[in-house]
């Protein structure tokens, strides 16, 4: 179990990008359906305790074939899941291009109970039923934490502001630090691509941005049923 802060029992969330070993295709197809059988079975075998939920990113990056998005109380769980998916015939043929974990806890830029749920007072994972998930680690420059309060409050207010005018994104923002190499990663789940680049183009143009060291890799994910998923791998 997690939490501390406030007595708050949080969740860990972690999102794995894998890449596949182009001689995986070259494999006979009964060889590749035991494989996907396989990966398909660890799965199974963990959705009824965790969250999880996989994604396509074929077409959309060029590093990455699919996304595990992933969420528990347990930060354990999240290595038994990859060491028994190796161990699969599919994941012998996987490489990790990326990978980011984080967990959740409450904004300190917003009051218990303020606006709901929706910009950073939630502990679990909140997913909708939206096409895309667009997911980008977040690193803010050391200058950002000099401010006073005061000004790094106004400034996200500002931010929040601009995230209200497209309410159709569920937001999940989950917490890196001492934990992974950035210090937010954050998700955006909806059903227009179109609709999430004019949200990150007026967000530029905010005063909290001129304090954003990276921001990147940004990945487009498309929501797939695992079977799906796995048949596009080959």
């Amino acid at each position: 179990m997690s939490g501390h802060a406030n007595g708050d029992v949080r969740q860990f969330v972690s999102y794995v990008f894998y890449k596949v070993d182009p001689s995986w295709r070259r494999l006979d197809d009964q060889t590749r359906a035991r494989g996907r059988q396989e990966f398909r079975a660890v799965i199974d075998e963990f959705a009824p305790s965790i969250f999880i939920k996989p994604y396509s990113t074929a077409g959309t990056r060029a590093d990455s074939d699919f996304m595990l998005w992933k969420a528990s109380f347990e930060l354990e769980v999240f290595n038994r899941i990859e060491v028994e998916l190796d161990h699969t015939g599919l994941g012998a043929y996987l490489q990790r291009s990326h990978s980011f974990l984080a967990s959740l806890r409450r904004s300190v830029y917003l009051p218990e109970g303020a606006h709901g749920e929706r910009h950073g007072t939630r502990l679990q994972v909140k997913a909708s039923h939206g096409k895309y998930l667009f997911v980008y680690p977040f690193v803010k420059t050391r200058a950002w934490y000099a401010l006073s309060p005061g000004d790094r409050q106004a400034m996200m207010e500002e931010h929040f502001a601009i995230g209200n005018r497209y309410p159709e994104f569920e937001v999940n923002t989950a917490y890196s630090f001492g934990l992974d190499d950035q210090e937010f990663v954050v998700s955006f789940e909806g059903d227009s691509a179109q609709h999430f680049l004019d949200l990150v183009m007026e967000l530029r143009s905010s005063r909290a941005s001129a304090f954003t060291l990276r921001d990147t890799p940004t990945f487009t994910c498309i929501a797939s049923p695992l079977d799906q998923v796995l048949e596009q791998v080959g």
